[in-house]
């Protein structure tokens, strides 16, 4: 089997994972260990955090990490799990739809079969979110580069109306419209978890919805009841992870004690998952 058949063959099983009231359950990870963590606890996919990836490389979330570092980053994780990798690319690490479409050939390139691209503006515009028009010339430009290369590349296109309080459902709806006919596969709708708000969204979604949880929002199974099709936490488990760091650095360093390492994963279990080769 080619390396090219391989990835098509992953893309369409990243594809069918999408199944409104049967969710798949994303568990964000940031690197290859983060990575494999995910897929021996028992995930079915592997989504990476733009934020934790950021992070860990000393870079701050908001398009601001070079396209070529952040590709290399998802190329470690795609190395290190057999299931598929979905790359959240930010705003598609681009100035315009052309960039888009060189950055989607270099996940396809890493092997990665999904991307998550957010139209959220972090320049000095003044705008939270971009134009409708401009943010689905940047989804199609994804759309026709992963078709021409022939991979069935799923396409999340993430609408931050909630994220940046730039509206509520009507104008989510609008641009979910505009983004499906671009050509995206699903819609990623983070900040809204209100039961009321999710249902109204899958209502009026064509296409899987992805929602992102986290405390306080309903249980995975409410959430599945709703319709949803995809379940992710972003860069919750990262924020988790960095909060033990700082939590167990001020215990060392104020009270010279160690509690809060406990409960730390045995080393030569981790050591062990960090060397298994693919």
């Amino acid at each position: 089997m080619t390396k090219h058949s391989t990835l098509h063959d992953r893309a369409l099983a990243f594809r069918s994972l999408h199944v409104p009231g049967t969710p798949l359950v994303l568990p964000n990870a940031w690197d290859a260990v983060t990575a494999r963590l995910v897929e021996d606890a028992g995930a079915a996919a592997v989504a990476t955090t733009s934020a934790g990836l950021v992070w860990a490389l000393g870079a701050a979330d908001g398009d601001r990490l070079e396209r070529g570092a952040a590709l290399a980053a998802v190329a470690r994780v795609t190395a290190a799990v057999g299931v598929p990798v979905s790359a959240d690319i930010e705003g598609g690490y681009a100035a315009d739809p052309a960039g888009v479409a060189d950055t989607v050939r270099a996940v396809l390139a890493v092997g990665a079969v999904g991307v998550n691209i957010e139209d959220a503006r972090y320049d000095d515009g003044g705008l939270p979110l971009r134009p409708v028009a401009e943010q689905a010339e940047r989804l199609a430009a994804a759309r026709e580069a992963a078709d021409a290369e022939g991979v069935p590349l799923f396409v999340n296109a993430r609408i931050d109306t909630f994220l940046r309080g730039a509206g509520g459902v009507d104008l989510t709806l609008e641009r979910a419209a505009a983004y499906r006919a671009a050509g995206a596969d699903g819609i990623f709708v983070p900040g809204a978890v209100d039961p009321g708000t999710v249902k109204e969204l899958v209502a009026g979604v064509d296409g899987p919805l992805n929602v992102m949880a986290g405390p306080g929002a309903p249980p995975v199974a409410e959430l599945a009841a709703l319709g949803v099709a995809r379940v992710s936490v972003g860069s919750g488990i990262a924020q988790a992870a960095h909060a033990l760091v700082r939590r167990a650095a001020r215990e060392l360093l104020e009270e010279g004690t160690y509690a809060s390492l406990t409960g730390g994963l045995d080393y030569g279990e981790l050591n062990a998952l960090a060397a298994r080769g693919r």
